[in-house]
């Protein structure tokens, strides 16, 4: 890997110096930090990292040059779950995909040689040529897994997950409630909208349900194992 950054560096040089761009030795500063870094940052993190290395910039400084960094292809920019946007390495002839822990946030980078063989044969099928991909997968992490509680309210829970409606709360009214609009303890759902705020949106049975925070609360679930 060291020499993989080392050549990382040399091409930065050559490239930036050869574009004419302006501020140099200070570009190749983060650039150095950004390669000794093996997770994926924000902005705001990537910038605590420099000041913690004694590198101090304006914050569109940095912006800027990671997005040089990006245009000529050392960096690239990701959205995951959460919708920020977070830098990570990118190598030429190297390519990962992600798994991403809906609890904890933790990314996990991986390579299937299979699982690419596979994917052009598909394309191959329809007529396709794949220029290029990322899959990215969302669920619970090994350590996020066994902690997951047997039974959660359904304002508890993250956008994407697929659950199981276990009991109806908050007395007759609210069960009949939930009843009448379709919902039924045993149902099999999927998360589609959770903020912190505002309405639940789920879907069960191929039917969408916008539910308010409160009403959301009184139902039960658990995770699909």
């Amino acid at each position: 890997m060291k020499q993989i950054h080392q050549q990382e560096k040399e091409q930065f040089k050559q490239l930036f110096l050869q574009e004419k761009l302006d501020n140099f030795e200070d570009r190749y500063r983060i650039l150095d930090v950004f390669l000794q870094i093996e997770n994926h940052v924000t902005l705001e993190e990537f910038i605590g990292v420099l000041k913690d290395k004694g590198v101090d910039f304006e914050e569109s400084f940095v912006k800027q040059t990671l997005d040089l960094m990006c245009y000529f292809g050392f960096a690239q920019q990701n959205r995951f779950n959460n919708g920020l946007v977070r830098y990570e390495h990118r190598h030429l002839g190297q390519h990962h995909d992600h798994m991403i822990c809906i609890k904890c946030d933790r990314i996990l980078e991986f390579e299937d040689s299979d699982m690419e063989a596979l994917q052009i044969r598909i394309s191959g099928r329809h007529g396709f040529h794949i220029l290029q991909h990322k899959m990215e997968l969302y669920g619970l992490c090994s350590q996020c897994f066994p902690k997951q509680q047997a039974s959660i309210s359904l304002v508890m829970a993250k956008q994407g997950q697929r659950l199981i409606i276990r009991e109806f709360t908050g007395g007759t009214t609210t069960r009949v409630r939930l009843s009448a609009m379709g919902l039924r303890v045993g149902d099999e759902i999927e998360v589609i909208t959770n903020s912190s705020k505002g309405q639940v949106v789920i879907a069960a049975d191929r039917t969408r349900f916008a539910l308010g925070r409160g009403l959301a609360e009184k139902i039960q679930v658990e995770a699909v194992q």
